[in-house]
């Protein structure tokens, strides 16, 4: 299957370049902090970077609407921030305060703000597909024009419950966008290794989905993609199965010592570094220069450093609310 590809020279407005663009270094200049403060120990846990794939997430949201409902999976931090939830929201959940979006009990891969209609954040490989099927079919029961947005890697094309939610969405003609990223491994394990099929897009297409394959890494293929896919799917039309084949230059977790991989693979990839990449672009077009690029770098730099301040003045939850959301009770503030 053809890998769709944005052709340069391409025609872009500078305020939305430049807002791609800052979007990529937010994400990326947040994780490079998180690596920082979980050194410094003040991050615990599970920590998955998307460092590398920033293309995707940036490219996916401006493509949804509002009240779209997305849900993600445990490296979602990109997504999350290109969403909108408040970087400080985001920060706070990684320090485990109560001023975090899941008030702290969540931590790096539970992210949820019911607001923004993001939901999740999950630690299942592949347990947002079901979850996506069950929010579009809820969608359609209330008459609503919805498109769910479903993120998953090339793991959870492996799972069980892939087949199952891409084959009930299809059956239904549910409005879900099933969005592949596609990072080459499932945690330690190469795509080739587990999988019969390495194109995922046309095992998607067995099941009736429309389904393209797209570079993730060129953040304006992956929005003209996502606007065509959602528009779609918006009218009517059913499922659609988009794979972003993008790659991750970090290794798994902060917790993994990345033996499974070449390192001349790794720095293949980064020479397709999307930010660099689309940064040189917008170069070549004239609408980009150091003066606007250290203005964005500026912007992103206060803007975290503000996200820490606030993290690390907010408070631990009570231990007497430990048990608190166990069961169901009235809406506290």
């Amino acid at each position: 299957m053809t890998v769709q590809q944005a052709s340069p020279p391409f025609t872009i407005e500078r305020d939305h370049a430049l807002a791609l663009l800052h979007q990529m270094l937010r994400i990326r200049r947040f994780e490079e902090k998180c690596v920082e403060l979980y050194s410094a120990t003040k991050i615990r846990g599970f920590v998955h970077l998307y460092i590398g794939e920033e293309a995707v997430a940036a490219g996916v949201m401006p493509a949804l609407a509002a009240d779209d409902a997305i849900v993600a999976t445990y490296r979602e931090h990109g997504q999350a921030l290109a969403r909108g939830l408040p970087m400080r929201a985001v920060m706070a959940e990684m320090y485990g305060r109560v001023e975090g979006c899941s008030r702290g009990r969540g931590g790096s891969m539970h992210l949820f703000d019911a607001a923004a209609r993001f939901y999740g954040g999950n630690a299942i490989v592949g347990g947002g597909l079901p979850l996506a099927v069950g929010v579009a079919l809820a969608d359609r029961m209330r008459g609503l024009n919805r498109v769910t947005a479903c993120f998953f890697g090339d793991g959870a094309a492996a799972e069980g419950v892939f087949h199952e939610s891409l084959n009930l969405a299809s059956l239904w003609q549910l409005p879900v966008l099933f969005l592949c990223e596609n990072n080459l491994y499932a945690m330690g394990t190469a795509l080739e290794r587990a999988h019969a099929r390495t194109d995922l897009a046309a095992r998607a297409a067995s099941y009736g989905l429309p389904s393209e394959a797209i570079d993730g890494m060129d953040v304006l293929a992956v929005e003209a993609a996502t606007a065509r896919a959602a528009a779609e799917v918006r009218a009517g039309g059913g499922p659609r199965f988009l794979e972003f084949r993008t790659y991750r230059f970090r290794a798994h977790s902060l917790y993994d010592p990345e033996l499974y991989r070449d390192r001349d693979e790794v720095e293949r990839w980064k020479a397709r570094d999307p930010i660099a990449l689309f940064a040189g672009a917008l170069r070549e077009q004239g609408l980009l220069d150091d003066e606007a690029m250290a203005r964005l770098e500026d912007d992103v730099a206060a803007e975290i450093a503000d996200a820490v301040a606030f993290a690390e003045a907010g408070a631990l939850e009570p231990v007497e609310d430990l048990t608190r959301f166990v069961y169901s009770e009235e809406r506290r503030p």
